[in-house]
């Protein structure tokens, strides 16, 4: 059994690619894989491994400076979510593109899973999911805004287009994990709105703490694993991505035409040319060449 950790942690690092080396070190050393995002906001991924394995890199990721209090979210898998370890380094460890943006120094009001139905039930409130088209389309909560936005950097430009309607207003957020609500309550403060809230934890703490009976969520949530997806309680959900664009899809799309294993699917087939489709063809080559060697690219 595979156990899954999901994690980010805002905090001020003065040489990120410093921490890179003792990082992956100790990852490899656990047989731990997955992706580490570092920049100087932090620290941000998903990874997978044994239980000691993930005990011993969260106790070196709360080791680094302004780590202490780094909180993660866990499930399990029975197949290993991920292949290889990588620790990478980037200019954020969400991508929104604004740079006067801050979580350190202020954040909106969290709200925790138990409460988070009552507050987004109030008139007064509106709910706005902060996540991407593709992961909206598979579950959301009841009633909630989709910005319609295929990356997080689109959201300030949403938001301006869209405040008005939002006017005298409390403002809710939600995103997978928490990390995006992070940087859009810090930025939607500093755009002059008061009352600004969270749901702490994200979708995956409200799906693994509020009973299913109990629950506003409808549908399953998209994570970035090999999962694809989860549903109440944290059960695996039954989509499977197209690596041609990286999207989940059901395994009833498998059947329609457009779908090829690695290559496309309904959603994106007329979306990329033959050229892409036959170097996509050549990476699934490789990929079924390297299982049958046993090994994974």
């Amino acid at each position: 059994m595979y156990t899954i950790a999901a994690l980010y942690h805002f905090t001020h690092f003065d040489d990120p690619a410093s921490l890179k080396p003792a990082l992956l070190e100790t990852c490899i050393a656990q047989n731990v894989k997955g992706t580490l995002l570092l920049a100087g906001e932090g620290v941000n991924g998903t990874i997978a491994g044994p239980r000691s394995g993930i005990d011993t890199v969260i106790a070196h990721l709360r080791s680094l400076p302004g780590c202490s209090a780094l909180e993660w979210k866990e499930a399990t898998s029975k197949t290993p979510p991920f292949h290889r370890m990588k620790v990478r380094i980037k200019r954020e460890i969400v991508t929104m593109g604004q740079p006067d943006v801050d979580p350190v120094s202020k954040v909106g009001n969290y709200v925790a899973p138990q409460d988070w139905n009552a507050l987004i039930q109030s008139p007064d409130v509106v709910v706005i999911d902060t996540r991407n088209d593709y992961e909206v389309e598979i579950g959301t909560f009841q009633g909630a805004v989709d910005p319609k936005t295929k990356s997080f950097g689109e959201f300030p430009a949403w938001w301006e287009q869209n405040k008005e309607r939002f006017h005298n207003k409390r403002v809710a957020m939600f995103c997978t994990g928490g990390i995006r609500c992070e940087k859009s309550t810090n930025y939607l403060l500093g755009q002059g709105v008061e009352d600004v809230f969270h749901l702490k934890g994200g979708i995956l703490k409200y799906l693994e703490e509020v009973p299913e009976e109990q629950s506003t969520w409808e549908g399953d949530c998209f994570v970035f694993d090999a999962r694809v997806s989860v549903g109440h309680g944290l059960r695996e959900g039954a989509h499977v991505l197209c690596h041609g664009c990286r999207q989940p899809i059901l395994p009833v799309d498998m059947q329609r035409p457009e779908f090829e294993q690695g290559v496309s699917c309904h959603k994106c087939f007329d979306q990329t040319t033959d050229w892409d489709k036959d170097r996509f063809r050549e990476r699934q080559k490789q990929i079924r060449l390297a299982e049958a060697r046993g090994s994974r690219p």
